[in-house]
C-alpha cells in the first residue's frame, strides 16, 4: 500500500528505513512497537479500516499499555473514500482510538495541517493516531497557520452559535458560516484537529459565549468529535448541541459529493443545525 498511503516517496529516498509488512496489520503495529522499544520513531501506515480497524487489540497491548511512541497513520478514512464502499470507509476510528490511554488523536483539515501534525507527533513521547482522507479536498490553511497538539483555533469570531469541526469538512463549515452571516447569525468557527488531548479551555470559552453548538465531522458521532464535545459540555457547561456526522450507519459506494450530501454533512445541513440549536437555546 505504500503508493496508496503516500509512503512511496519516503521508501525511495530512505530504503533502509522503510519496511514493507504486507497485508498483516497486526504484525505491522507489533513490529512498530518493537522498533520503538529500541529507540526508533516508527510511523505505521495503512488504510484506517484495517489499522486501527483490524489491529486495535495489538495497538492497545503492545503500544499503549507499554507506552511506546508509535505513530499510527490511518489513511482513506471517512465516507469520502467513495466507490470502495462500506468495507473500506472507516467511520469508527476516532472513537476506537480516543478511548485508549496514552494515545493522541489528530484529525487534520487539509494537507498543510497534515504536514504540521506529522512533524508534531514525531516529537511526542506518546503513541499517536493521525487520521487522513483519500480524496482531494479544499486547502483552507497556509504554511503559516498555527498548529499544536492539544490546541483548537478560533477561525471566526461569533456570538450566536459555535461550529466546532475536525477534518476535511472545513470548507463546508466556513461556507455555512457565510450563509448564516447573511441571515444575521454570527457563528464562531473552531477548527479542532486535536481530538485528544482536547482543548477544553477554547471550546468552553466559546460555549459560554454562544450558548449553543454544532459539531461537524466525517465519522461516527458516537465516540467521535461529537461525543467528545458532548461529554465536555455535559460535565462542565451544558448547552443545546447538534452533532453532524454519521449517525449509527455504515457507508456506501458513491462519489464524495453524493455521499457528503446523503449523510447531510454539507453547508446547508450545517446551517439548519445551527438554526435549530439557537432556537432550542431561546426556547
Amino acid at each position: 500500500l505504500k503508493e496508496s498511503v503516500m509512503m512511496e516517496p519516503f521508501a525511495k529516498q530512505f530504503p533502509d528505513r522503510f519496511i514493507e509488512i504486507g497485508i498483516a496489520e497486526q504484525n505491522l503495529v507489533t513490529v512498530a512497537s518493537g522498533l520503538a522499544s529500541e529507540g526508533h520513531i516508527p510511523f505505521a501506515s495503512s488504510y484506517a479500516a484495517f489499522s486501527p480497524g483490524r489491529n486495535w487489540e495489538q495497538i492497545r497491548t503492545t503500544i499503549c499499555l507499554n507506552e511506546m511512541p508509535v505513530k499510527i497513520v490511518g489513511s482513506h478514512a471517512g465516507v469520502s473514500v467513495g466507490p470502495d464502499g462500506a468495507t473500506h470507509q472507516m467511520l469508527e476510528d476516532i472513537a476506537l482510538m480516543r478511548v485508549l490511554p496514552n494515545m493522541t488523536v489528530i484529525v487534520p483539515c487539509d494537507s498543510f495541517e497534515a504536514k504540521k501534525a506529522t512533524q508534531a507527533i514525531a516529537k511526542t513521547k506518546l503513541a499517536s493516531y493521525l487520521r487522513l482522507a483519500r480524496e482531494k479536498t479544499p486547502v483552507v490553511t497556509t504554511e503559516d497557520s498555527p498548529f499544536a497538539i492539544g490546541q483548537a483555533q478560533v477561525w471566526r469570531q461569533g456570538k450566536d452559535v459555535s461550529l466546532v469541526f475536525a477534518g476535511p469538512l472545513a470548507y463546508e463549515v466556513l461556507k455555512a458560516a457565510e450563509i448564516l452571516a447573511k441571515d444575521g447569525i454570527e457563528a464562531e468557527v473552531i477548527n479542532n484537529p486535536s481530538i485528544k488531548p482536547l482543548d477544553e479551555k477554547t471550546i468552553l470559552t466559546s460555549l459560554h459565549k454562544t450558548g449553543a453548538a454544532v459539531t461537524i465531522e466525517e465519522a461516527q458521532i458516537n465516540g467521535g468529535l461529537g461525543g467528545a464535545i458532548a461529554e465536555l459540555s455535559a460535565e462542565k457547561y451544558p448547552v443545546p448541541l447538534h452533532r453532524i456526522g454519521i449517525r449509527d450507519a455504515f457507508g456506501q459506494s458513491g462519489t464524495i459529493t453524493e455521499l457528503w450530501d446523503h449523510y447531510q454533512l454539507t453547508a446547508p445541513y450545517i446551517v439548519k443545525a445551527a438554526q435549530a440549536v439557537i432556537k432550542r437555546r431561546e426556547d
